[in-house]
């Protein structure tokens, strides 16, 4: 009987992230964090899995996310886990679980996180089924100027990538007084085209008739196209919320538009809602979404908590990568060495093995070659990692304790500069960078 033939291939929807790739993937993560760190936030790492019901009860059990996307599964224990599609979530559980809303923290609760989520959905360019998202919640706390803040803290990351010609959309949801009134406004509109409805937004009309406006269904859109704006069901205390939020992007002179129809496709959003997109030709043309977030005041004593607000957002890392490669090429980090030792022979070979230790403890990126090649191939492999100079090693060099420095870019007009090896281990900065 023939073996079954083994798939030895990554699974569908995820990628490798190879070196030369992974340098990018570093420089954006120090921008973020050291962008975040300037606004007071600290860096959460929670669980790639949670129980089930933190996100299903919690980022909605009509959003697409829960309904088909979540990859969710029962564990030799019975216990129904799924792997977090989303960042938000799993911060408000462990905020509420490590009780970190006592006296002794501050308010806001100032947080950001980095890393994979998974929703099972048609892997295409920039988007896979493992992603990265890069996100920042601030917990315990109601301001429009927190609200604005996060704006201009996403603007300032993306400003500092060298992204700027970004558009910003932002609405409101109001509070449970405005919700009210605007899901019975979107149900008296809805009701009469019911029977035109997708079979999804008639699932969801009576349970969450937001979602409705937020369908791809061509038909759908045609429908909610003449649909009530929430803005006219705003309760006093929404109206001024927003207006105050509006007022401060102004005087930040954000350029932004209000965006009526625009509603996120999480159940626990309130007040300000907001997207950061871009219409690079990368991503085909339209206006595509790099950064979604908004308010949540509620999601808090949902899971736990004390019933105070929160606000955040998050930020495709794969998207972002497309954008940068498009929009400031000059960005994009070239890996290599300061220097890179072309030994001949043995002796030189151990000579060189045993300068690399001192160098590299003062931080200096130093290699050589480990295959016995030959002279000229180790200075072509010199260029290959990028090394920005080499030296030869050979009797002379160990008898005189002085090598050459020389410049691996064989146009460079530059010569080579004979240095001590005493003087190289006493100030290598001096010579390498």
């Amino acid at each position: 009987m023939a073996k079954a033939k083994v798939n030895y291939q990554r699974p569908r929807g995820t990628v490798d992230i190879l070196p030369g790739e992974s340098e990018l993937w570093q420089k954006v993560e120090n921008i973020a964090r050291n962008t975040f760190a300037e606004f007071g936030y600290s860096e959460i790492r929670t669980p790639m899995f949670e129980d089930y019901n933190v996100f299903a009860r919690n980022v909605g059990d009509t959003s697409d996310i829960v309904e088909k996307q979540m990859y969710d599964f029962h564990d030799k224990g019975e216990r129904h886990v799924a792997l977090r599609p989303e960042g938000t979530a799993g911060v408000v559980r462990a905020y509420v679980q490590n009780k970190l809303f006592g006296p002794e923290y501050p308010k806001p609760y100032k947080v950001y996180y980095m890393g994979p989520m998974f929703r099972y959905e048609r892997p295409e360019s920039g988007r896979q089924r493992q992603f990265t998202q890069i996100g920042c919640e601030a917990l315990n706390s109601e301001s429009p100027q927190i609200d604005a803040e996060v704006i201009l803290e996403a603007l300032m990351f993306f400003k500092r990538l060298g992204i700027t010609e970004l558009r910003v959309a932002i609405n409101t949801l109001g509070d449970k007084e405005t919700r009210d009134n605007y899901r019975q406004a979107l149900i008296d509109y809805l009701k009469p085209h019911y029977d035109e409805l997708s079979d999804d937004s008639k699932e969801r009309l009576y349970k969450n008739p937001l979602r409705v406006l937020d369908s791809k269904d061509e038909t759908d859109k045609k429908i909610v196209a003449n649909a009530p704006s929430i803005l006219d069901s705003l309760s006093g205390y929404s109206a001024k919320y927003f207006d105050s939020v509006k007022k401060i992007l102004d005087k930040f002179n954000v350029d932004y538009v209000v965006d009526n129809e625009m509603v996120r496709g999480l159940d626990y959003y309130t007040h300000t809602i907001f997207e950061i997109m871009s219409n690079s030709p990368v991503f085909g043309g339209g206006y595509t979404t790099i950064c979604g977030g908004g308010r949540y005041n509620g999601l808090i004593s949902q899971i736990g908590g004390p019933d105070e607000g929160g606000i955040g957002y998050g930020i495709g890392v794969e998207r972002l990568l497309l954008l940068l490669r498009e929009e400031n090429k000059s960005f994009i980090p070239q890996p290599g060495l300061d220097l890179f030792f072309v030994t001949v022979g043995e002796k030189a070979d151990n000579f060189a093995f045993e300068l690399m230790e001192p160098l590299r403890t003062m931080g200096i990126k130093v290699d050589k070659d480990y295959q016995g090649l030959k002279v000229g191939t180790q200075i072509k492999e010199a260029s290959r990692r990028n090394s920005r100079y080499f030296a030869v090693i050979g009797d002379k060099e160990i008898l005189s304790k002085e090598i050459e420095l020389n410049f691996t870019e064989s146009d460079s007009s530059e010569e080579g500069k004979k240095v001590s090896i005493d003087e190289l281990l006493g100030n290598p900065e001096k010579y390498l960078k």
